[in-house]
This record gives structure tokens, sequence and C-alpha cells, in this order.
């Protein structure tokens, strides 16, 4: 799935955008993963939002 979406992303006007997967860990200790696309501009915006 992610390979369609990532290639997708690399014609017209997808390359202004950014996947960005952030993993967060729960108190039981397992790790889960959180897939955003945003804009290349929003890059910093979302990986700070996702430290809070």
């Amino acid at each position: 799935m992610a390979k369609k979406v990532v290639a997708t992303l690399k014609t017209g006007k997808g390359k202004e955008y950014s996947k960005v997967i952030t993993m967060t860990k729960s108190p039981k200790g397992a790790y889960s993963f959180k897939e955003v696309i945003v804009h290349n501009d929003h890059v910093q915006d979302a990986i700070a939002a996702s430290r809070k």
C-alpha cells in the first residue's frame, strides 16, 4: 500500500507533499506508527505535534 502512495506523490503536484511517519511507544511497551501526508512547508509542524 505504501508503495502506491509514494509512487503517486512523485508525479505532478505530488512533489509538494511529504509522507511523515511518526512512532510512539505505549505504556505497555508496544510501538505504534502514524502516517500523515503533509505539505513540504508543514513537515516540521507535523513532527513537533507528534512529540507533544
